[in-house]
C-alpha cells in the first residue's frame, strides 16, 4: 500500500491539530510515550517531530509533508512547497506573534537603542537578519528557555513569541515592535509534489483541513418560515452565502436553511420567532468547503 510521510508538530501545536484533523475526519491516537501516533487513514504514516525542525526535514524527504509555522520555514530556510496556510495556534485561532521586547522601565524605545546591546531569542537567524535589515549591530543570541525571564537581567531585550501578550504583561515587559507574524503551513517537498499519488492525497488533505477551519464558530440553522415573511426573515440572516429555500408540500410555506455564526444565533432566534418561524434547529457543523 502507497503511504504519505507526514510530519506531525510535537508540542504546543500538537494537540490542536490532533483535534483539527479530527474535524476534518482523520482520527489520530497520539500516546505520550511514543514518537508515532496511529491514524485511521491506512495511507497515512505520521512521525511527531518539534515544529522547529520540520521544515528541514521535509526538505530532505524525510517526511513527504508536514505542519509547521511560518516563523520556523523562515528561520530554517528550507526549500519547501507551501501547500495552504491554515490559520489556528495553539490555543485558538489567531496568528502568533514574534516581538522584540524590554522591561517596563527600559529606555530601549525603538530596535536603533539596541546598537551594541544583547538580545537573546529562539529565533535566532530570522532576528539576526531582521537586525541587519534595520543597520542595528546587536549581539543577537540564542536562548534556550526562559526567555521573558533574561530581559534587563541577562540581556537588554528580548525576541519572543506571543500570542495574546498576556505572558508579556506578567513578567512586566513591554512590545517595542513587532518583527514576524506566524501562521501554520501545509508544507511539502519537490519530491513529493511531482508524484501523482502523493499530490493528490496532499491537496485532499488540505481540501479537508482548510473545511474543518472554515466551519470553526459556525453553525447551521434549518427552519419552516411563512412565504410571505420570506424577505423580513432574509434581512435577520446574516448568510455566508444565500439560504437555501425549498418548497413545502403547503405552497404558503417554505423551508430555510442557512449558515451563520454560532455567536449571533441567540440573538436572532426571537426575532425570527416573531415573524412566524417554526421548527427552528440548530446544527454543529465540520467542514465548510468553499
Amino acid at each position: 500500500m502507497k503511504k504519505l510521510k507526514l510530519g506531525f508538530p510535537k508540542g504546543s501545536l500538537q494537540d490542536s491539530t490532533i483535534e483539527l484533523f479530527k474535524k476534518a475526519g482523520i482520527r489520530i491516537n497520539a500516546s505520550s510515550r511514543s514518537y508515532f501516533p496511529s491514524c485511521d487513514d491506512e495511507e497515512i504514516e505520521i512521525m511527531l517531530v518539534r515544529s522547529q525542525e520540520m521544515a528541514k526535514y521535509v526538505q530532505d524527504g524525510v517526511f513527504d509533508a508536514g505542519l509547521t509555522g511560518f516563523d520556523w520555514i523562515c528561520e530554517s530556510g528550507a526549500n519547501v512547497k507551501e501547500v495552504c496556510e491554515l490559520q489556528y495556534a495553539k490555543s485558538g485561532f489567531r496568528p502568533v506573534r514574534w516581538v522584540l521586547a524590554v522591561p517596563n522601565d527600559s529606555k530601549i524605545k525603538k530596535i536603533q537603542d539596541l546598537q551594541g546591546k544583547r538580545v537573546a531569542t529562539e529565533l535566532l537567524n530570522y532576528t539576526k537578519k531582521y537586525f541587519t535589515k534595520n543597520k542595528v549591530k546587536a549581539n543577537i543570541e540564542f536562548s534556550w528557555g526562559a526567555t521573558e525571564a533574561k530581559a534587563g537581567r541577562l540581556v537588554d531585550a528580548i525576541v519572543e513569541l506571543t500570542e495574546t501578550g498576556s505572558s508579556l504583561r506578567a513578567n512586566n515587559l513591554r512590545i517595542v515592535e513587532e518583527i514576524l507574524v506566524s501562521t501554520t503551513r501545509f508544507i511539502a517537498n519537490d519530491s513529493a509534489w511531482k508524484d501523482s499519488w502523493k499530490r493528490e492525497k496532499i491537496e485532499n488533505l488540505a481540501i479537508l483541513l482548510k473545511g474543518a477551519l472554515n466551519a470553526e464558530g459556525m453553525v447551521g440553522l434549518k427552519m419552516n418560515i411563512p412565504f410571505k415573511t420570506l424577505p423580513q426573515v432574509e434581512k435577520i440572516l446574516p448568510a455566508l452565502r444565500k439560504p437555501t429555500v425549498s418548497n413545502l408540500s403547503d405552497g404558503n410555506w417554505v423551508a430555510l436553511e442557512v449558515i451563520i455564526e454560532e455567536k449571533i444565533v441567540k440573538k436572532i432566534l426571537p426575532a425570527l420567532k416573531r415573524v412566524g418561524a417554526e421548527g427552528i434547529i440548530e446544527y454543529p457543523l465540520n467542514k465548510i468547503i468553499y
